[in-house]
């Protein structure tokens, strides 16, 4: 593991508040008061196309995280080391509570407050308990980040489509979840919009359910394709095929 750099850190800034800035304009123009309804095809769209950009242009530099989910499972597995994984989550939640307030500036104070300026919420009429939102959250992160290891960080993997694979995951994952919970599926993008709104109703699930999902998706795929593949790097050891007896 090496030291990440300056522009690996700004990256991280300036992914997560774009990423965040789409999510939230698209959410406080299209989603409406009761948080249903196909418009939410649109958001999935603009996560999908979102990521793709920020995957495609940042992810030489940083990994393109731009999520605290993705990077505590990259720490998890030693792809990151802990300072730098501390700096990359304060940077991702900045980046989050910027482009909330960008979102705010932008739209006029009724559209703004609508959506409390795209925070998430869960929606009680379509989930049986708030638990069911936090699995909600970590089946959501779960498929994100399976996507995010099989494709980015699997040394087998043709990693020049991580950029279209990782985008159009969180694009259907929002698709299937943003009815029932806005589908955050990541914490920053959850803070900002809750620290500028000043909504912080069961904020344990979109911290929770996402921490939860990415870990168990990083470990499970690591464990069961990665560790003992032939050729495959373990981190911070040699290839899995030189540590077998």
């Amino acid at each position: 593991m090496e030291q990440k750099s300056p522009a690996a850190y700004v990256a991280e800034f300036i992914g997560t508040f774009l990423l965040v800035l789409a999510i939230t304009l698209a959410v406080s123009l299209f989603i409406n008061a009761q948080g249903t309804g196909s418009d939410w095809a649109v958001v999935g769209l603009v996560h999908a196309l979102a990521l793709f950009m920020i995957v495609a242009t940042i992810g030489y530099v940083s990994g393109a995280h731009v999520n605290p989910a993705v990077t505590i499972a990259a720490a998890a597995l030693r792809l990151i080391k802990l300072n730098d994984a501390i700096v990359y989550i304060l940077l991702q939640l900045a980046g989050a509570v910027a482009a909330a307030l960008v979102t705010k500036f932008l739209l006029i104070d009724d559209l703004a407050n609508q959506q409390n300026v795209g925070a998430n919420a869960l929606n009680h009429s379509l989930l049986g308990t708030t638990l069911a939102g936090v699995v909600a959250e970590g089946i959501g992160t779960f498929m994100l980040v399976w996507a995010v290891i099989g494709v980015a960080i699997n040394p087998r993997a043709n990693q020049a489509w991580a950029p279209l694979v990782i985008g159009t995951t969180l694009g259907f994952a929002v698709m299937i979840m943003g009815p029932l919970t806005g589908a955050a599926l990541n914490p920053a993008r959850w803070f900002g919009p809750a620290l500028v709104s000043g909504e912080w109703t069961d904020f344990w699930v979109w911290i929770i359910g996402p921490i939860v999902g990415a870990l168990l998706a990083a470990l499970t795929y690591w464990f069961l394709f990665v560790q003992e593949r032939p050729g495959w790097t373990v981190p911070g050891g040699p290839p899995a095929s030189d540590q077998r007896p």
